[in-house]
C-alpha cells in the first residue's frame, strides 16, 4: 500500500497573550501605543520620508518597555510564549536562549499595507493584536517553496491547509502569533475604516 507523508512541517504558533505572564490590558495597550506614536517625531518623520502607510516605530524607538510598564509586561508575557514555541520545534539550544531582538509598533490606516517580507536575522518573529476592528487585513504567510515550484500546476480550490501557496491567517484582540523568522509574510490592504494596531518582535539566538 502505498504511504504519503508530509514533510518538513512550516510550523505558526497562535495563542492569548494571557496565557502565560502578566495580564495585559488591550485599551490600555492601545492607548500606549497612541501615546507613543504622537510623541514619536523621528518615527513619524521615517514613515513619511519612506512613504510607510499610519505609523511604526521600527525605525525610531528601541526601549519601549522602558518607555511604558506596560511593555515591559508585554515582553515577560512573549518570552514565555516563545520558549513555549521553541520546545515545539525541539531547537537544541545548547548553552545559548532565545532572547528580545527588537520591538515596534504599528498602526496601518484605512488602504495602508505591509509588503511581503522575511527577518533574516533572527529566529522567531512574531506579532500581537492590540486593535483588529471588521475589516482589518489578517496576516498572509507564503509557502517558501513557491519561488521554486516552478512548472507545478495550481491545487484545487479547497485543498488542505498544507498545500495551500498562502495562508491568511485572522487574529484576534490579544492572540500572539510566532513564526520562524524566514517564513515569508505580508500585511494586505487594511479594508476598515479604523485602524489596525499591532506589536511586533524579533527573538535571536545568543
Amino acid at each position: 500500500m502505498a504511504q504519503i507523508r508530509s514533510l518538513f512541517a512550516t510550523r505558526l504558533y497562535r495563542a492569548h497573550l494571557s496565557e502565560y505572564g502578566p495580564a495585559i490590558d488591550a485599551d490600555e495597550l492601545e492607548g500606549s501605543c497612541y501615546s507613543i506614536a504622537e510623541d514619536d517625531e523621528a518615527g513619524q518623520e521615517w514613515c513619511e520620508a519612506n512613504d510607510y502607510p499610519g505609523y511604526t516605530s521600527y525605525a525610531s524607538l528601541t526601549d519601549l518597555p522602558w518607555r511604558f510598564p506596560i511593555f515591559g509586561d508585554l515582553v515577560k508575557s512573549l518570552d514565555a510564549h516563545v520558549a513555549a514555541f521553541a520546545e515545539d520545534l525541539e531547537f537544541e539550544l545548547g548553552d545559548k536562549k532565545l532572547v528580545l531582538e527588537d520591538l515596534w509598533i504599528n498602526i496601518l490606516p484605512e488602504g495602508g499595507t505591509h509588503s511581503s517580507h522575511i527577518h533574516p536575522h533572527s529566529v522567531i518573529s512574531g506579532t500581537t493584536y492590540v486593535s483588529m476592528p471588521e475589516g482589518a487585513s489578517a496576516l498572509k504567510l507564503e509557502d517558501p517553496r513557491l519561488p521554486m515550484m516552478m512548472a507545478a500546476p495550481t491545487r484545487r480550490k479547497g485543498c488542505r491547509e498544507e498545500l495551500k501557496a498562502f495562508v491568511y491567517e485572522t487574529p484576534a484582540v490579544g492572540d500572539v502569533l510566532l513564526w520562524e523568522s524566514w517564513l515569508r509574510h505580508e500585511v494586505p490592504m487594511n479594508m476598515s475604516d479604523d485602524e489596525r494596531i499591532s506589536v511586533s518582535f524579533n527573538y535571536k539566538w545568543e
